[in-house]
């Protein structure tokens, strides 16, 4: 690895011409390299989108979730809910509380 003297960013190896050069990506400094076997590595990491995706099962399994009263369902009016809370942001920021009613089964999130 090679950092820009300028800004301090890592250089790729990119081919002006029939010549290999180090280039930053962020200010655009050039260094022609002594060195004639360049090792490049790239790695791309892709995700599927069944990663991203949280899934809530509904099954018999809210028996075993806790229940609160008072919490309005936004869509039939319910006064009661199963809830669970989950860290879907940084760590540094507070956990999303999510509900179920247990009238309809319509589920909402509540930031804290």
């Amino acid at each position: 690895m090679h950092f820009c003297p300028k800004c301090g960013s890592l250089m790729k190896v990119t081919k002006i011409g029939d010549k290999k050069v180090l280039k930053c990506p962020k200010c655009g400094y050039v260094e022609e390299t002594q060195n004639t076997q360049i090792i490049a590595y790239k790695e791309e990491i892709k995700h599927s989108p069944k990663e991203k995706t949280i899934l809530v099962e509904s099954s018999n399994k809210e028996e075993t979730l806790p229940k609160i009263k008072g919490v309005i369902c936004p869509k039939c009016g319910n006064d009661e809910a199963y809830w669970w809370v989950l860290q879907t942001r940084r760590a540094d920021e507070p956990p999303t509380r999510f509900y179920r009613c247990t009238k309809c089964g319509h589920v909402w999130r509540e930031y804290e």
